[in-house]
């Protein structure tokens, strides 16, 4: 089963990231670094920090607590 850290990665990768195209334009809209973007889309061990998904969550305008519900779907 895939770590809590996975999913989150695996979702914002799937459902946000791929959908943008451009790595670099995701992490301008969202306010992290474009590094930090590549970890979530490529780094199988990247541990996201929860301030991380607060400011990506924040951005697009949801709440944490609707993240976790959509990625538990």
């Amino acid at each position: 089963m895939a770590t809590l850290e996975r999913k989150i990665c695996h979702y914002i990768s799937s459902e946000w990231i791929s959908k943008e195209q451009v790595k670099s334009q995701f992490a301008l809209n969202h306010n992290i670094d474009e590094k930090t973007v590549r970890r979530i889309v490529s780094d199988k061990s990247y541990k996201i920090s929860l301030y991380t998904l607060n400011k990506i969550c924040e951005a697009r305008g949801i709440k944490l607590s609707e993240f976790f519900q959509a990625i538990d779907k």
